[in-house]
Protein backbone atom coordinates (compact mmCIF):
# COMPACT_ATOMS: atom_id res chain seq x y z
CA UNK A 1 0.00 0.00 0.00
CA UNK A 2 1.55 3.36 -1.03
CA UNK A 3 2.57 5.70 1.80
CA UNK A 4 -0.14 8.72 2.19
CA UNK A 5 2.05 12.16 1.06
CA UNK A 6 3.21 13.89 4.16
CA UNK A 7 1.39 17.19 4.40
CA UNK A 8 3.09 20.48 3.65
CA UNK A 9 3.26 23.92 5.86
CA UNK A 10 0.72 24.85 3.58
CA UNK A 11 -1.78 21.86 3.43
CA UNK A 12 -1.24 22.32 7.75
CA UNK A 13 -1.98 25.88 7.45
CA UNK A 14 -5.10 25.20 5.20
CA UNK A 15 -6.47 22.98 7.46
CA UNK A 16 -6.27 24.31 10.61
CA UNK A 17 -7.82 27.37 9.19
CA UNK A 18 -10.91 25.05 8.13
CA UNK A 19 -10.88 23.59 11.41
CA UNK A 20 -10.93 27.01 12.97
CA UNK A 21 -13.97 28.28 11.21
CA UNK A 22 -15.92 24.99 11.68
CA UNK A 23 -15.14 25.38 15.32
CA UNK A 24 -16.39 28.59 15.20
CA UNK A 25 -19.65 27.65 12.99
CA UNK A 26 -20.43 24.98 15.57
CA UNK A 27 -21.30 27.93 17.88
CA UNK A 28 -24.05 29.30 15.88
CA UNK A 29 -27.59 28.16 15.25
CA UNK A 30 -27.37 25.86 11.82
CA UNK A 31 -29.55 28.30 9.98
CA UNK A 32 -27.24 31.16 10.78
CA UNK A 33 -24.22 28.78 10.13
CA UNK A 34 -25.62 28.04 6.56
CA UNK A 35 -26.71 31.63 5.86
CA UNK A 36 -23.25 32.56 6.59
CA UNK A 37 -21.49 29.59 3.88
CA UNK A 38 -24.23 30.92 1.25
CA UNK A 39 -22.73 34.76 2.02
CA UNK A 40 -18.87 33.75 2.09
CA UNK A 41 -18.92 31.69 -0.83
CA UNK A 42 -20.95 34.15 -3.01
CA UNK A 43 -17.66 36.99 -2.31
CA UNK A 44 -15.86 33.87 -4.27
CA UNK A 45 -18.20 35.04 -7.45
CA UNK A 46 -18.17 38.26 -7.10
CA UNK A 47 -15.48 40.30 -5.81
CA UNK A 48 -12.74 37.40 -5.78
CA UNK A 49 -14.15 35.68 -9.21
CA UNK A 50 -12.96 32.49 -8.49
CA UNK A 51 -13.61 30.04 -11.20
CA UNK A 52 -16.24 32.68 -12.21
CA UNK A 53 -15.24 32.32 -16.05
CA UNK A 54 -15.75 28.28 -15.74
CA UNK A 55 -19.26 28.89 -13.84
CA UNK A 56 -20.36 31.10 -16.21
CA UNK A 57 -19.66 29.86 -19.16
CA UNK A 58 -20.77 26.45 -18.72
CA UNK A 59 -24.03 27.24 -17.58
CA UNK A 60 -24.66 29.66 -20.40
CA UNK A 61 -23.81 26.43 -22.66
CA UNK A 62 -25.87 24.29 -21.07
CA UNK A 63 -29.22 26.38 -20.86
CA UNK A 64 -28.26 28.69 -24.58
CA UNK A 65 -31.40 30.43 -23.95
CA UNK A 66 -30.58 32.30 -21.15
CA UNK A 67 -29.65 35.81 -21.14
CA UNK A 68 -26.29 37.44 -19.75
CA UNK A 69 -28.24 38.89 -17.19
CA UNK A 70 -29.64 35.63 -15.84
CA UNK A 71 -26.50 33.81 -16.45
CA UNK A 72 -24.99 35.93 -14.33
CA UNK A 73 -27.56 35.59 -11.74
CA UNK A 74 -28.27 31.78 -11.76
CA UNK A 75 -24.17 31.79 -11.42
CA UNK A 76 -24.65 33.73 -8.17
CA UNK A 77 -27.31 31.31 -6.91
CA UNK A 78 -25.24 28.41 -7.54
CA UNK A 79 -22.32 30.02 -5.42
CA UNK A 80 -24.69 30.48 -2.98
CA UNK A 81 -25.57 26.74 -2.95
CA UNK A 82 -22.49 25.65 -2.81
CA UNK A 83 -21.28 27.68 0.25
CA UNK A 84 -24.48 26.41 1.81
CA UNK A 85 -24.72 22.95 1.39
CA UNK A 86 -20.64 22.47 1.87
CA UNK A 87 -21.58 24.39 5.87
CA UNK A 88 -24.16 21.78 6.39
CA UNK A 89 -21.64 19.28 5.61
CA UNK A 90 -19.18 20.06 7.44
CA UNK A 91 -21.57 20.51 10.42
CA UNK A 92 -23.62 16.86 9.97
CA UNK A 93 -21.27 15.49 12.36
CA UNK A 94 -22.33 17.19 15.17
CA UNK A 95 -25.90 16.39 14.12
CA UNK A 96 -25.61 12.49 14.12
CA UNK A 97 -27.82 10.48 12.03
CA UNK A 98 -31.11 11.64 14.11
CA UNK A 99 -30.14 14.63 12.68
CA UNK A 100 -29.64 13.51 9.13
CA UNK A 101 -33.04 11.78 9.07
CA UNK A 102 -34.70 15.13 10.24
CA UNK A 103 -32.89 17.02 7.58
CA UNK A 104 -35.18 15.54 4.77
CA UNK A 105 -38.66 16.24 4.59
CA UNK A 106 -39.63 13.61 1.82
CA UNK A 107 -37.82 10.20 0.53
CA UNK A 108 -39.74 9.32 -2.96
CA UNK A 109 -39.12 6.08 -4.12
CA UNK A 110 -36.99 4.55 -1.39
CA UNK A 111 -38.97 1.42 -0.84
CA UNK A 112 -36.61 0.78 -4.36
CA UNK A 113 -33.65 0.59 -1.49
CA UNK A 114 -35.18 -1.29 0.02
CA UNK A 115 -35.82 -4.13 -2.33
CA UNK A 116 -32.79 -3.80 -3.79
CA UNK A 117 -31.21 -4.39 -0.29
CA UNK A 118 -33.52 -7.25 0.33
CA UNK A 119 -32.41 -9.26 -2.32
CA UNK A 120 -28.91 -9.88 -0.99
CA UNK A 121 -26.71 -8.87 -3.58
CA UNK A 122 -26.24 -5.57 -2.88
CA UNK A 123 -26.92 -2.43 -4.43
CA UNK A 124 -25.43 -0.04 -7.39
CA UNK A 125 -26.48 3.66 -6.61
CA UNK A 126 -25.26 6.59 -8.68
CA UNK A 127 -25.31 10.03 -7.68
CA UNK A 128 -24.00 13.36 -9.28
CA UNK A 129 -22.73 16.66 -7.71
CA UNK A 130 -26.39 18.07 -7.40
CA UNK A 131 -28.13 19.31 -4.19
CA UNK A 132 -26.47 17.94 -1.59
CA UNK A 133 -24.57 14.59 -2.22
CA UNK A 134 -22.72 14.00 0.94
CA UNK A 135 -26.25 14.29 2.51
CA UNK A 136 -27.87 11.75 0.40
CA UNK A 137 -25.17 9.31 1.23
CA UNK A 138 -25.26 10.17 4.59
CA UNK A 139 -29.20 9.38 4.68
CA UNK A 140 -29.14 5.83 2.80
CA UNK A 141 -27.06 5.01 5.97
CA UNK A 142 -29.03 6.48 8.36
CA UNK A 143 -31.80 4.32 7.26
CA UNK A 144 -29.73 1.63 8.46
CA UNK A 145 -28.32 0.40 4.83
CA UNK A 146 -24.93 -1.17 4.91
CA UNK A 147 -23.01 1.30 2.42
CA UNK A 148 -19.53 2.24 0.66
CA UNK A 149 -18.97 5.27 -1.31
CA UNK A 150 -16.13 5.42 -3.91
CA UNK A 151 -14.10 8.88 -3.14
CA UNK A 152 -11.64 10.72 -4.91
CA UNK A 153 -8.31 11.18 -2.59
CA UNK A 154 -8.19 15.30 -1.76
CA UNK A 155 -5.06 17.45 -2.55
CA UNK A 156 -4.61 18.05 1.07
CA UNK A 157 -4.06 15.29 3.21
CA UNK A 158 -5.00 16.51 6.17
CA UNK A 159 -8.75 17.77 4.42
CA UNK A 160 -8.66 14.11 3.30
CA UNK A 161 -8.56 12.32 6.17
CA UNK A 162 -10.62 14.81 8.16
CA UNK A 163 -13.54 14.33 5.63
CA UNK A 164 -13.22 10.53 5.33
CA UNK A 165 -13.63 10.58 8.87
CA UNK A 166 -16.47 12.79 8.96
CA UNK A 167 -18.29 10.23 6.61
CA UNK A 168 -17.12 7.34 8.47
CA UNK A 169 -19.26 8.80 11.65
CA UNK A 170 -21.98 8.87 9.63
CA UNK A 171 -22.07 5.46 8.78
CA UNK A 172 -20.40 5.50 5.44
CA UNK A 173 -17.33 2.92 4.71
CA UNK A 174 -15.15 5.03 2.49
CA UNK A 175 -13.32 2.97 -0.31
CA UNK A 176 -10.84 4.83 -2.21
CA UNK A 177 -11.31 5.06 -6.13
CA UNK A 178 -8.23 3.16 -6.81
CA UNK A 179 -9.28 0.83 -4.71
CA UNK A 180 -12.72 0.45 -6.44
CA UNK A 181 -11.99 -2.21 -8.80
CA UNK A 182 -11.28 -4.51 -5.72
CA UNK A 183 -13.07 -3.79 -3.56
CA UNK A 184 -16.79 -3.65 -4.95
CA UNK A 185 -17.42 -7.26 -6.32
CA UNK A 186 -16.57 -8.03 -2.12
CA UNK A 187 -19.18 -5.68 -0.78
CA UNK A 188 -22.00 -6.71 -3.65
CA UNK A 189 -21.33 -10.20 -2.47
CA UNK A 190 -21.62 -9.49 1.18
CA UNK A 191 -25.04 -7.28 0.39
CA UNK A 192 -23.49 -3.77 0.83
CA UNK A 193 -24.90 -0.80 -1.80
CA UNK A 194 -21.89 1.13 -3.04
CA UNK A 195 -22.56 4.28 -4.39
CA UNK A 196 -20.19 6.23 -7.15
CA UNK A 197 -20.76 9.88 -8.05
CA UNK A 198 -20.81 9.80 -11.62
CA UNK A 199 -19.72 13.09 -13.55
CA UNK A 200 -16.20 13.50 -12.25
CA UNK A 201 -13.19 11.06 -13.50
CA UNK A 202 -12.91 8.23 -11.07
CA UNK A 203 -8.86 6.45 -10.62
CA UNK A 204 -8.76 2.82 -11.51
CA UNK A 205 -11.86 2.97 -13.15
CA UNK A 206 -12.29 3.28 -16.97
CA UNK A 207 -14.67 6.07 -18.65
CA UNK A 208 -16.31 6.86 -21.87
CA UNK A 209 -17.60 9.63 -23.54
CA UNK A 210 -21.94 10.21 -23.26
CA UNK A 211 -23.69 13.56 -24.14
CA UNK A 212 -24.50 15.94 -21.16
CA UNK A 213 -26.59 18.95 -22.38
CA UNK A 214 -25.74 18.44 -25.65
CA UNK A 215 -21.87 18.13 -25.56
CA UNK A 216 -19.75 14.68 -24.95
CA UNK A 217 -18.07 14.61 -21.57
CA UNK A 218 -15.70 12.02 -20.53
CA UNK A 219 -18.02 10.13 -17.75
CA UNK A 220 -16.87 7.17 -15.46
CA UNK A 221 -18.26 3.54 -16.62
CA UNK A 222 -17.55 1.92 -13.09
CA UNK A 223 -21.49 1.74 -11.77
CA UNK A 224 -22.65 0.40 -15.14
CA UNK A 225 -19.77 -2.46 -15.33
CA UNK A 226 -20.44 -3.50 -12.20
CA UNK A 227 -24.13 -3.79 -12.19
CA UNK A 228 -23.95 -5.81 -15.62
CA UNK A 229 -21.22 -8.30 -14.16
CA UNK A 230 -23.22 -8.74 -10.99
CA UNK A 231 -26.96 -8.42 -11.81
CA UNK A 232 -27.15 -5.70 -9.66
CA UNK A 233 -30.01 -2.82 -8.75
CA UNK A 234 -28.57 0.35 -10.15
CA UNK A 235 -30.53 2.81 -8.67
CA UNK A 236 -29.73 7.11 -8.92
CA UNK A 237 -30.37 9.16 -5.89
CA UNK A 238 -30.08 12.56 -5.29
CA UNK A 239 -30.65 15.47 -2.61
CA UNK A 240 -32.53 19.00 -3.66
CA UNK A 241 -32.59 21.58 -1.21
CA UNK A 242 -36.58 22.48 -0.85
CA UNK A 243 -37.77 26.28 -0.16
CA UNK A 244 -38.22 25.16 3.46
CA UNK A 245 -34.26 24.60 3.79
CA UNK A 246 -35.02 21.01 4.17
CA UNK A 247 -34.02 17.91 1.22
CA UNK A 248 -36.23 16.00 -0.83
CA UNK A 249 -34.66 12.57 -1.49
CA UNK A 250 -35.49 10.91 -4.96
CA UNK A 251 -34.44 7.34 -6.04
CA UNK A 252 -35.41 5.66 -9.00
CA UNK A 253 -34.35 3.07 -11.20
CA UNK A 254 -31.39 3.34 -13.85
CA UNK A 255 -32.80 1.24 -17.21
CA UNK A 256 -30.18 -1.39 -17.65
CA UNK A 257 -31.16 -3.50 -21.01
CA UNK A 258 -28.94 -6.78 -22.54
CA UNK A 259 -28.65 -6.94 -25.58
CA UNK A 260 -25.81 -9.53 -25.42
CA UNK A 261 -23.07 -7.12 -26.81
CA UNK A 262 -21.51 -6.00 -23.42
CA UNK A 263 -19.43 -2.94 -24.22
CA UNK A 264 -22.60 -1.44 -25.83
CA UNK A 265 -24.78 -2.31 -23.04
CA UNK A 266 -22.48 -0.36 -20.29
CA UNK A 267 -21.90 2.93 -22.40
CA UNK A 268 -25.84 2.76 -22.96
CA UNK A 269 -26.25 2.23 -19.28
CA UNK A 270 -23.74 5.27 -18.67
CA UNK A 271 -25.53 7.72 -21.01
CA UNK A 272 -28.92 6.45 -18.88
CA UNK A 273 -27.75 7.73 -15.57
CA UNK A 274 -26.46 10.77 -17.32
CA UNK A 275 -29.61 11.60 -18.95
CA UNK A 276 -31.02 11.33 -15.33
CA UNK A 277 -28.77 13.64 -13.82
CA UNK A 278 -29.49 16.22 -16.21
CA UNK A 279 -33.15 16.00 -15.95
CA UNK A 280 -32.56 16.59 -12.26
CA UNK A 281 -30.03 19.56 -13.18
CA UNK A 282 -32.60 21.36 -15.43
CA UNK A 283 -35.00 20.98 -12.37
CA UNK A 284 -32.57 22.98 -10.21
CA UNK A 285 -29.63 24.31 -11.78
CA UNK A 286 -28.45 26.18 -9.21
CA UNK A 287 -27.88 23.08 -6.83
CA UNK A 288 -25.09 22.00 -9.51
CA UNK A 289 -21.59 21.85 -9.04
CA UNK A 290 -21.08 24.40 -12.22
CA UNK A 291 -17.56 24.86 -10.56
CA UNK A 292 -16.25 21.68 -12.21
CA UNK A 293 -14.92 21.59 -15.77
CA UNK A 294 -17.66 18.89 -16.76
CA UNK A 295 -16.42 18.91 -20.78
CA UNK A 296 -12.51 19.60 -20.25
CA UNK A 297 -11.77 15.89 -21.51
CA UNK A 298 -13.75 14.99 -24.80
CA UNK A 299 -13.13 12.77 -27.84
CA UNK A 300 -10.95 13.53 -30.64
CA UNK A 301 -13.12 14.89 -33.50
CA UNK A 302 -15.44 16.76 -31.59
CA UNK A 303 -16.90 19.90 -33.48
CA UNK A 304 -15.34 23.10 -32.37
CA UNK A 305 -19.41 24.14 -31.12
CA UNK A 306 -19.23 21.31 -29.07
CA UNK A 307 -16.01 21.68 -27.25
CA UNK A 308 -15.17 22.84 -23.56
CA UNK A 309 -17.19 26.10 -23.31
CA UNK A 310 -14.43 27.28 -20.75
CA UNK A 311 -11.60 27.20 -23.24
Amino acid sequence: MAEAPRPTASHRAEYYALRSVIGTLHALPWNAACVFGAKLCTLGYKPLGIRRHVVESQIAAAFPELSGDEVQALARRSYAHLGRSSIETALLPSIGQKGVLEMVESAEGFELVEDAMSRGNGAVLVTGHLGNWELAGAYVAARGVPMDVIVRTQANPLFDAYINETRGSLGMTVVRDKDAARRTPRSLREGRAVAFVSDQGVMGLASTFVTFFGRPAKTPRGAAVFAMKYDTPTLFVTALRQPSGRYRVSVERVPIIRTGDREADVDAIVANYTAILERWVRSAPEQYFWHHRRWRRQPDGTPPELRDPSL
